[in-house]
């Protein structure tokens, strides 16, 4: 699947892309709003260039940037003559988990635990004080994903036949732009390049392991197939996105409107999960922290992913992605 024609495929004077022509290499690429792109390898006289490698050195890179659009004699081509890859190749995922206030109470009614008669209403304001108190501790939680599940933004989505259950999740993904280690939420602020857009997928039904209840989630079998984290399709510089704590989060499972909500309902803001996640690792240029994914999922409809599926996943200002859902051939 390509990008349709639009006035604006995101906010701001440029992104950043991942492209290949047919049968050529990736390369790292700057897009312009009306769908021009410049191949940065040749504008910046780097034939090994990447858009990793662009982040790594970003406080150079982004003032060169910016002289390119406002005027550089550059080659510019229409967008639609190549593939769109996901934007980054990361060394390192960090995924947040029930940051979103209402998708975390819409889960918790939905996963009732055997034996748990009580009634609906009882167990949501539960999972209502639950989130409340989260907020007030200051307790964001954060855990690993894998680079090798990401996959493009108009790529196929392969549903394993083994995933009983799988289900769509579309997040706000921030792409780290400076080393973060041990930063207060105002430096964090200061690491983040920009932001795309990730649909974290996954297999509701092997979240918990049921054979050691002790133990918890599974995140590795139930979110890190291969192509489970359709990223892009863009980066977009932070300084192009005025407010990341109001945006809207919309996906569309087959044309109807699945999730619709801002960022606002987000407990802990980006700035805040890129300083927690600091705290213990070393997050590096060009690495994602996905900041959780708002109500509207599949368990919340009774409606999981099936063949044949296209998602359409949009946030404000950073484009548009359509996956298409397809069964493993066993």
């Amino acid at each position: 699947m390509k990008p349709e024609p639009t006035s604006a495929l995101f906010a701001g004077p440029f992104a950043l892309a991942t492209l290949s022509a047919p049968d050529g290499p990736a390369f790292p690429a700057l897009v312009t709003p009306d769908g021009r792109v410049t191949d940065l390898r040749a504008a910046l006289s780097d034939d090994s260039l990447t858009t990793r490698g662009l982040l790594e050195s970003w406080d150079t890179a982004l003032p060169r940037l910016r002289d390119l659009v406002a005027g550089g004699d550059v080659e510019r081509r229409p967008l639609g003559g190549f593939r769109v890859h996901a934007p980054v190749e990361p060394r390192q995922v960090f995924q947040s988990g029930a940051n979103y206030r209402q998708h975390v109470i819409d889960l918790h009614v939905a996963h009732r635990a055997p034996g748990d008669d009580r009634p609906e209403e009882e167990r949501r304001a539960e999972a209502a004080e639950i989130m409340d108190r989260r907020a007030a501790e200051d307790l964001p939680y954060v855990f690993i994903g894998l680079p090798s599940a990401i996959t493009g933004p108009y790529d196929d989505v392969v549903l394993p036949a083994w995933a009983e259950k799988p289900d769509w999740e579309l997040e706000l993904a921030v792409v780290i732009g400076r080393t973060a280690h041990r930063v207060s939420v105002a430096e964090a602020a200061r690491c983040i390049a920009g932001y795309t857009i990730a649909n974290d997928l996954t297999d509701r039904a092997t979240v918990f392991r049921r054979d050691m209840p002790a133990i918890g989630t599974d995140w590795l079998r139930s979110k890190n197939a291969p192509g489970f984290t359709p990223l892009g399709p863009w980066i977009v510089p932070a300084e192009s996105i005025a407010n990341p704590g109001d945006l809207r989060v919309t996906l569309e499972l087959n044309g109807e409107t699945m999730q619709d909500e801002s960022t606002q309902d987000m407990i802990f803001d980006a700035a805040r999960m890129v300083a927690y996640a600091s705290q213990t690792a070393r997050l590096l240029p060009g690495d994602l922290v996905l900041t959780g994914s708002p109500a509207g999922n599949g368990m919340h409809w009774g409606r999981l992913l099936r063949d044949g599926d296209v998602m359409e996943g949009s946030i404000t200002g950073l484009g548009v992605q359509r996956t298409r859902c397809t069964a493993e051939v066993s």
